[in-house]
């Protein structure tokens, strides 16, 4: 589907509300208080990221349309955290910044920066490529290539979202807009933008069925967030393909939102996180899955039976201590602390030395299999 449908329809939304781009959503109404009204109306989502947000954040809004969820955002991110908004329509974004000035002074700051950008793309500056298009035309493929090498040039010394930068990525209703040829490199650019440990707020749209390509062809279904929409299995094997672990819907809309040719469209909230890049160690760390189910094997291989407490390694043991996992595990520390490496066997970290020959740890150490 044609992007420029989508950009012509959202720039007649910053103009004037557009019921039809959005669903019901319950917003923690403090938060919109100093809010311009005219950014609370012609906002459109399905759910509400922020409620993510944590102080000290740097947050990454995809898709930030008028700044709505970007100004809610800054108020709980506090004087140490900022906000970044990306989006690629000049009327949306021209709507955010005319109240920069008076939110940062409502603020106690300026905490929040827009970029034009494409959220697939979050390397390239478009309003660097402006610049550079301002003093020269396109007029043959010469000039194509010359656009695409200063391109690749800003991506490697200037990138608007730098690597490993960011805390919380949020998205609102936005993702299923982009073109499905370039949803796996959106995928990636979250992922790479994310620092250790950073986590994933996307509410989004999702069917529970394969949608048609004939309503796909529709640029009014495409552009009111609905004939994108990912399949819901999709949605959650595409942040685990992308290497994001604890990927899961937090929210789930039981009524759908609409119901297009027999399809059910809802809304959702997926999160996520990304693993750390550190070495694995040995720290004689432990976890016991509480149940209810009989096991239950997570995304890197690894089965956890009820109740049966198993050795993991030190980011393992963080991993399903907190985010996602928290409420699911029990982290036990050792008796006495230990640092060794962790090695692989076919693909898995195991830790270094003989496990006992039943799996179980010795109930001190926390060591045995995992």
């Amino acid at each position: 589907m044609s992007t420029a449908s989508v950009v012509e329809r959202y720039t007649q939304g910053a103009q004037a509300r557009e019921e039809a781009l959005c669903c019901p959503v319950d917003y923690d109404r403090s938060l919109l208080e100093m809010l311009p009204l005219e950014i609370v109306e012609r906002d459109y989502g399905c759910g509400d990221p922020s409620r993510y947000v944590q102080t000290g954040d740097t947050v990454l809004d995809l898709g930030s349309g008028g700044g709505k969820i970007c100004y809610m955002a800054a108020q709980l991110v506090g004087e140490q955290g900022h906000v970044i908004g990306v989006d690629m329509n000049d009327e949306m974004l021209a709507l955010a910044r005319r109240h920069q000035a008076d939110m940062a002074r409502k603020l106690g700051g300026d905490r929040v920066t827009f970029h034009k950008g494409r959220i697939q793309d979050l390397a390239l500056d478009l309003a660097d490529t402006e610049a550079f298009l301002a003093d020269r035309r396109v007029a043959d493929t010469n000039d194509l290539l010359a656009l695409e090498a200063h391109q690749d040039q800003q991506r490697l010394s200037r990138p608007l979202i730098a690597d490993a930068s960011v805390d919380l990525v949020i998205s609102n209703c936005v993702l299923n807009l982009v073109a499905e040829r370039d949803r796996r490199q959106m995928i990636d650019e979250i992922f790479r933008v994310l620092r250790p440990g950073g986590r994933v707020a996307i509410s989004d749209i999702v069917a529970d069925r394969p949608i048609p390509e004939a309503l796909k062809r529709d640029p009014q279904l495409w552009s009111g967030c609905i004939s994108g929409a990912f399949h819901e299995a999709a949605f959650l094997e595409a942040f685990a393909a992308a290497g994001f672990h604890g990927v899961a819907y937090d929210k789930w809309q039981n009524e759908p939102w609409q119901v297009v040719d027999g399809i059910e469209f809802r809304s959702v909230t997926l999160v996520a996180t990304r693993g750390s890049t550190q070495a694995e160690r040995d720290a004689g760390q432990a976890v016991l899955y509480r149940g209810p189910y009989q096991a239950v094997t997570d995304e890197r291989g690894h089965t956890f039976p009820r109740g049966r407490r198993l050795a993991v390694s030190d980011r393992d043991f963080e991993r399903l201590t907190g985010g996602a996992y928290g409420e699911d595990f029990v982290g036990i520390m050792p008796g006495q602390p230990q640092d060794a490496p962790w090695t692989l066997v076919h693909g898995i970290a195991r830790p270094p030395g003989p496990a006992g020959s039943d799996g179980h740890t010795d109930g001190k150490s926390g060591r045995g299999c995992c």
